[in-house]
């Protein structure tokens, strides 16, 4: 078994590993169902067991693995139910925090269209979903709300290892871009309603794609 020990750069480690984790259940080779034993992984990785241990942790969180009390850490399936609940919140708690957040500056906007270039301009899939995340962060760090925007931040979390695993099969990237414009559009003559309107469009245009690979794979 090869990991890709390069990606492992300090002093973000814990965060380098959380992504090594992830890519590593996303492609299988960590696969569904089977204990993560932390010892090969520590040794493999070339790192100590705190910085696994506060990975591992993290993926927890996301949902991708879960703890066995005395036995250990287990990596959780890809499921059509569970996307299902988690994907249909943010096109809810998006829009909202888009409302409470108002208008944004022109010099706000100029900033998400660059943003949305680069997106439109990436062929690498993680750094793809990584601009496209921050695109919708950035959209919304003007939110009061910042419980609102904490559950968003955990909902990305837990839906994007869905995403990468689609991506990594088919071979492409969801690009969004054309919905993001449409938003940056809406701000731009002050219509804040259109802007959630598009805003939650662009929320449930993700799932059927998703959905769909599910659902094959379940019922192949």
């Amino acid at each position: 078994m090869q990991f890709d020990v390069s990606i492992l750069s300090r002093p973000n480690i814990s965060e380098s590993v959380v992504r090594e984790l992830r890519r590593m259940i996303v492609d299988g080779t960590l696969p569904a169902g089977d204990r993560v034993n932390e010892v090969h992984l520590s040794r493999s990785l070339g790192i100590s067991r705190t910085p696994l241990r506060e990975a591992l942790g993290y993926l927890v969180a996301e949902k991708a693995l879960k703890i066995v009390p005395r036995y250990g850490y287990y990596v959780c399936p890809l499921t059509f139910e569970e996307f299902k609940d988690i994907y249909r919140i943010r096109p809810i708690l998006d829009p909202e925090a888009l409302r409470l957040a108002g208008l944004p500056s022109p010099e706000k906007l100029d900033h998400l269209e660059d943003l949305n270039r680069r997106i439109g301009e990436s062929n690498d899939l993680e750094e793809t979903i990584n601009l496209d995340d921050k695109w919708h962060l950035d959209l919304l760090a003007g939110c009061p709300n910042r419980e609102l925007v904490a559950l968003i931040e955990q909902n990305i979390a837990r839906t994007r290892r869905y995403e990468m695993a689609l991506m990594r099969e088919q071979n492409n990237v969801l690009n969004a871009t054309d919905e993001h414009s449409a938003i940056i559009d809406a701000l731009r003559v002050g219509d804040l309603d259109a802007a959630c309107g598009a805003l939650r469009r662009n929320m449930q245009s993700g799932f059927e794609p998703i959905a769909a690979w599910l659902k094959s794979r379940e019922n192949p």
